[in-house]
């Protein structure tokens, strides 16, 4: 199924993420990402927060990295496949 990009200029991580993010994120990705975690995108919904998607190395799991700093590996999202 195609899906429709709705990006239009936007990267999926912006060279500024950390602007993002609070302080309990921040340090609590630097922790995840010497596990071998990385983001996969930031969603960036009008009026409302960020929301910092991360995945693991291998791609298989996909979790939101919570304003407290915490690691939601349940997330209720709907993400595209490629």
């Amino acid at each position: 199924m195609e899906y429709e990009e709705k990006r239009w200029g936007t990267d999926p991580i912006p060279g500024d993420f950390q602007n993002l993010l609070n302080e309990e994120q921040i340090d609590a990705f630097r922790g995840f990402q010497s596990n071998g975690w990385h983001i996969k995108f930031i969603r960036r919904p009008l009026f409302q927060r960020p929301v910092c998607i991360l995945t693991n190395s291998e791609e298989t799991i996909f979790a939101v990295l919570e304003e407290s700093g915490t690691l939601n590996k349940h997330p209720d999202i709907q993400i595209r496949s490629t």
